[in-house]
């Protein structure tokens, strides 16, 4: 049975050798562009390992957010990513229907079909490598989002701006606190990714 649309989303198929907090700062990173965040709530008990819960304050966030990331190779795997079967204690807290219960496991919610991961090797001026994401919906082409890997250790975010912005559609960059490897890279639309990915593919 499918799950109805609610403001928290959960996510599985995340790399487990991501620390918590690296984990938790880098989904703030590419989920707060769609819209306010109440929690992110990420576990590493055995069974909860490779999954994490995004809260939104509203379901059209989620639901924006699901459509956009889904498959998006994070890590170097592809995010699935449902609605939770069961109202998160940000919303309850919020909403005022917050009950204190014991702590509990988290449902594991009925994955979707997995994406299928792309993979680009950038420009041999950085050794830096662009994944783009998928825009979900059963489609295959790029979302607007590329996620960068392998970055050299001095890189800054005027460094990846003058780099980036190069190419049209180029919107803005973001990196995750606390690392200097990865950054995300968003254009304007979909078809300015593919574009990019055509030019320094190699």
């Amino acid at each position: 049975m499918e799950v109805p649309p609610n403001q928290t989303l959960y996510i599985n198929n995340l790399n487990e050798k991501v620390k918590k907090e690296e984990l938790k700062k880098s989904l703030y990173a590419i989920f707060s562009q769609f819209g306010p965040i109440l929690d992110i709530v990420a576990v590493k008990s055995l069974k909860m390992r490779g999954q994490a819960f995004v809260v939104f304050q509203d379901i059209s966030s989620a639901t924006t957010a699901l459509r956009s990331m889904q498959g998006f190779p994070f890590y170097d795997k592809p995010m699935r990513i449902t609605y939770c079967k069961s109202k998160s204690d940000a919303v309850a807290k919020l909403d005022g229907t917050y009950v204190e219960r014991k702590k509990k496991a988290e449902e594991e919610a009925v994955p979707t079909k997995k994406a299928k991961q792309h993979a680009a090797a950038a420009s041999g001026h950085t050794p830096m490598q662009t994944a783009p994401s998928h825009s979900g919906g059963g489609k295959e082409g790029p979302n607007k989002i590329l996620f960068v890997t392998n970055l050299p250790e001095e890189t800054n975010e005027m460094m990846l701006r003058v780099l980036f912005q190069q190419f049209p559609g180029f919107r803005e960059v973001r990196l995750v606190p606390g690392r200097s490897d990865i950054a995300f890279v968003e254009y304007e639309t979909e078809i300015q990714v593919s574009v990019f990915l055509c030019l320094v593919t190699v």
